[in-house]
């Protein structure tokens, strides 16, 4: 018979998968559990450098030698899900160094999404998922669960769903049509968004100056007091 190789693939728990390559003239597939011998075909002895385990589960797998034990080796040492590694990067590499939108804008809906020609206000960005909330636009139905224990009745009521950032594009003030932007400095050194279909600036939205979480106005033991903070503490004649 014809040359052939056993693949033996030995799983660990604390190594994974452990490859051994012999070869041999069987040409069978046997399949070898815990403490249960071979069916028909004895497999060729481990060597005492490999790990070894009663637990582990072994399966022995008879190839034709040169390009069949090449093709299977190389799908034995794929990934599981090949979307962990390449398409993750990939994502990774297209992630955004800087956004048009901020929170507060007027942005339109484009390219091909259901809700394509309809404006409103950005109510949030989310940069780590490249989305944005916007007012009236994407709107779905929830359901919210009751408690009968706490008196909570269950509800359907409808919110805003997260639009792509490539589905959105800034209004201009002047045409009040979707526009690309560039940026620019003007003459006291300020960086500003200009359109690029009427050269319109573009301002920042005044809800970027409020704050997002209030200063809460209640004085507690761990605050510093006024008198405190304005209390001289330094004098410079004073010897050290």
């Amino acid at each position: 018979s014809p040359e052939t190789a056993i693949v033996s693939i030995f799983f660990d728990q604390s190594l994974g998968f452990v490859l051994d390559v012999t070869r041999t003239a069987c040409l069978d597939v046997t399949h070898c559990r815990r403490n249960r011998p071979p069916v028909t075909h004895q497999p060729p002895a481990r060597k005492a450098t490999q790990p070894t385990r009663a637990s582990s589960s072994c399966l022995f797998v008879s190839i034709m030698a040169s390009p069949y034990k090449m093709k299977l080796l190389t799908h034995l040492m794929k990934s599981p899900n090949p979307n962990t590694k390449k398409s993750v990067l990939r994502e990774a590499a297209k992630k955004r160094k800087r956004w048009n939108i901020v929170r507060g804008d007027k942005v339109q809906v484009v390219g091909n999404h259901p809700e394509k020609g309809k404006q409103g206000i950005v109510k949030e960005v989310r940069r780590a998922q490249e989305r944005c909330i916007v007012e009236g636009i994407n709107v779905g139905r929830y359901h919210r669960k009751g408690d009968p224990d706490r008196g909570i009745v269950g509800t359907t009521y409808e919110r805003e769903r997260s639009v792509h950032y490539s589905n959105l594009n800034l209004v201009d003030p002047v045409t009040n049509q979707p526009t690309r932007i560039f940026r620019k400095y003007l003459d006291d050194g300020t960086k500003v968004r200009v359109s690029k279909k009427s050269g319109a600036i573009i301002p920042r939205p005044a809800i970027l100056t409020v704050r997002k979480r209030p200063v809460n106005p209640i004085v507690t033991e761990s605050d510093t007091l006024d008198e405190d903070v304005w209390a001289q503490t330094y004098v410079a004649d004073q010897p050290v």
